[in-house]
């Protein structure tokens, strides 16, 4: 199996079912943005400069994803008491109406038209139901990611 390859599909079939409504043009993109709320999920409390280490994008890409995020309330920020020059992020507590909308995304057209064999939409969903189940974005957390 070409995990790599399995990873970047994967990707881009979540981008495709994200629903783009009202949020406007953005300099992100929405690949990045979901690469670095997973790594907000996985290390909450963490500044731009840890997720930039850790995701390998520029700080400004990191800052621009952020802002993305706490603009659709996904994230909060606040000053490091530790270090004031320094801000913190951290996952919103409640889901935001934005956040809503995302999970409830309904993905079965994106698969369908993805499959070969769209007859076996159920089949790929119960698949996809697992690998979610057995890896949410801590993985990335116990792999040093």
């Amino acid at each position: 199996m070409d995990l790599a390859l399995l990873g970047r599909t994967l990707m881009k079939l979540g981008e495709a079912a994200i629903p783009t409504e009202g949020i406007g043009a953005h300099g992100t993109s929405t690949q990045s943005v979901i690469i670095v709320a997973a790594d907000i999920r996985a290390h909450p409390g963490t500044p731009v400069k840890d997720i930039a280490a850790r995701t390998g994008f520029p700080q400004s890409k990191v800052s621009a994803c952020v802002a993305r995020l706490r603009e659709a309330g996904t994230v909060e920020t606040r000053t490091d008491p530790a270090d004031r020059r320094r801000t913190l992020i951290t996952p919103s507590p409640s889901a935001s109406p934005r956040v809503a909308a995302v999970r409830a995304a309904d993905i079965d057209g994106v698969l369908t038209r993805a499959l070969e064999d769209p007859a076996r939409l159920d089949e790929v969903k119960a698949a996809l139901n697992v690998l979610a189940q057995h890896l949410d974005p801590t993985a990335l957390a116990r792999i040093g990611g």
